[in-house]
Parts: C-alpha cells; structure tokens; sequence
C-alpha cells in the first residue's frame, strides 16, 4: 500500500466514524418518495435510531462473517440503525427494521440492501465532513445517496434510484434530532 493510498485510507476512517458518532441518537424522519417519471408522491414518517459500534464489536464481527471476510476484525467501526416508518396520510405501518454497517476503507459493508435481504457493499466519500456519499450497485439498480449533517439537531438526506440506467425515485428527507 503506497503512503498516499494509506493517508486516504485513514482519512476516510476518521471521517466515517466522526459522521457516525454525530448520527448516534434518535432521529424523527419526515421522507418524500417521488416516483419518476409519473411523478406519483409517497409520504412517510420514521423514527430512526442510530449506535456507533467500535472496532471488534460482535456485531461487526458477525457482519465480517455474513460477508465473508478473511480478518472478522477487520472493520474500523460501523453503525446500527433501526427504523419504524408509516404513512403520513394513513398512518398506517409500511416498514421497521434495522440494518447494520461496517467500514473497511472506503467500502461500507450492509448486512442488507434497499431491495434484497442479502449483504452488500457500498462505495462512500465525503465532500466534506458533514456530507457522506454513498454508491451502492446490484441488480442492474444504483442508489446514490447524500447524507449531510446540519450543526447536531438535523440531517438531510437525497437518495436516488436507477435501475439499467433509468432514473425511477427520488427519495428527500429531513431528520430532526429526538431529545
């Protein structure tokens, strides 16, 4: 590994964990879906409750399992994030869940996708240390993803759905900070 490579690499570790601790807490997401091209709008709430886990956690190492990693220790830290989302409009539940991610690099590593159960992997950078960039490809679909963090008590986030190379949702949230 040349010292440049390792000087990036350790950047992205410091600022991956930074953003992650900032996230740490529990969040009120106000989401919009806008379904392209018909432009069909979707409207939830979710609550949102995000950990910051050390390197060596156990559920980090499970993860290096799920993924298959040579070194189970090997992520540098990662996040837990768990969510219940309704309907604005009804009310009703559409999902709750949790997803876990681990770093290595610039790779972050997801026990899970937007649309599969199955471990993927994401390419993320910063364009500052507030904003994380998130690319994640399978399936013939890409989801570009901006997580930007505004001072401690908000976050927004714009993510982006292809599939074969065609724009199909637009996803816009606001994220308040609970507490």
């Amino acid at each position: 590994m040349t010292v440049e490579l390792q000087l990036s690499s350790q950047a992205d570790d410091q600022l991956i964990a930074a953003f992650f601790r900032q996230s740490q807490g529990q969040w009120r997401s106000e989401r919009r879906y806008y379904t392209l091209p018909q432009g069909e709008v979707k409207e939830m709430n979710s609550f949102l409750t995000i950990r910051f886990l050390e390197q060596g956690d156990p559920e980090l190492i499970e993860l290096a399992r799920l993924h298959e990693l040579e070194d189970e220790t090997a992520m540098t830290c990662g996040a837990i994030v768990s969510w219940d989302s309704e309907n604005r409009i009804s009310g009703h539940t559409e999902s709750k869940g949790s997803t876990l991610f681990g770093v290595i690099g610039s790779v972050l590593y997801r026990d899970r996708g937007f649309a599969t159960s199955k471990p993927i992997t994401a390419g993320f950078y910063f364009t500052n240390p507030d904003t994380l960039c998130l690319r994640t490809e399978y399936k013939g679909s890409v989801f570009e993803e901006e997580l930007k963090l505004i001072g401690d008590k908000y976050r927004t986030r714009q993510t982006v759905i292809s599939r074969f190379g065609e724009q199909v949702m637009i996803g816009q949230y606001l994220e308040k900070r609970m507490g």
